[in-house]
């Protein structure tokens, strides 16, 4: 019978259709497997179904000479090395658009965190240092009338436009194509990439991690940004150069930054980017 591992559990009944057709085996712990756990696991698999934190490379591949397919549960696939897919034959799949309206979610809320400083006035009220209500106390920054700058205006780029624009903000963005439909419908405007950083009160990444987006935004783009401009990173940690951005935001260059997604994750709880007290995290 054809076997497929699964690298995590999934939840409610997400593995039933695939156990009532295949020999299917689940990754039985809550830590993800390791490397060497995950070559073991796809000796004798036929199919993998894989989670973005699984890199699935050569040494992968030429321990699992069954192996035919490997479904990526995730929006990219940048885990997954492809040219060595393509030279064994084996398939590669993933699951576009199935997070869509839950990344432009999250991409707001963290605007909306950062700006109305959420999480400070959370951690302040809990630990009694609420005195009494005072005009100036933990002001917070309007969204309307703010510039959004959005870094590729892919789905999920589009959602976040469509988000924002019903909280009265400006909306500009920078892609590899114009988007006429959206300019139209949503009254965005498009800019050059650097430009676009220039003008922005927040902005906000959405592009696949690729070769030419890796490291995509570094000091240049950093210097470029207002002083009390926030970044957030909803998309790949690599696409923004972090050391970059610990020391922008170290030396107040930027207002602050707003992120679920590292150069790598989980990332460290002694990380430098942990320890200022102008980003806000979520984790991935």
């Amino acid at each position: 019978m054809t076997r497929v591992f699964v690298s995590r559990a999934l939840p409610g009944d997400g593995l039933t259709r695939l156990q009532e057709s295949f020999d299917v085996e689940v990754w039985p712990l809550a830590d993800p497997p390791s490397p060497d756990d995950l070559r073991k696991a796809a000796v004798e698999a036929d199919g993998l179904l894989t989670m973005l934190p699984d890199r699935v490379d050569s040494a992968l591949f030429d321990a699992s000479p069954k192996l035919k397919i490997v479904s990526n549960l995730a929006v990219g696939y940048d885990n997954i090395d492809i040219a060595a897919a393509n030279q064994r034959g084996v398939l590669v799949t993933n699951t576009p658009g199935v997070l869509t309206e839950a990344v432009a979610d999250l991409t707001l809320a963290l605007i909306l965190a950062f700006s109305r400083r959420i999480v400070e006035d959370d951690r302040l009220v809990h630990e009694g240092e609420w005195r009494a209500w005072n005009p100036t106390f933990l002001l917070g920054r309007d969204l309307s009338g703010a510039t959004l700058g959005i870094v590729g205006l892919g789905s999920i780029g589009l959602e976040v436009a469509r988000r924002a624009r019903g909280f009265g903000m400006r909306v500009l963005y920078a892609s590899r194509s114009p988007k006429p439909k959206a300019e139209n419908e949503l009254a965005v405007e498009s800019r050059d990439l650097l430009d676009l950083i220039a003008e922005s009160d927040f902005l906000s990444l959405h592009l696949p991690l690729l070769p030419e987006t890796r490291g995509l935004i570094g000091r240049r783009e950093l210097g470029l940004m207002k002083p009390d401009a926030v970044l957030i990173n909803t998309a790949r940690g690599p696409i923004l150069d972090q050391a970059a951005l610990v020391d922008a935001l170290s030396e107040r260059q930027i207002g602050g930054a707003a992120l679920d997604v590292f150069e790598s994750e989980p990332v460290s709880a002694d990380d430098p980017l942990l320890k200022l007290d102008n980003v806000l995290v979520a984790p991935h």
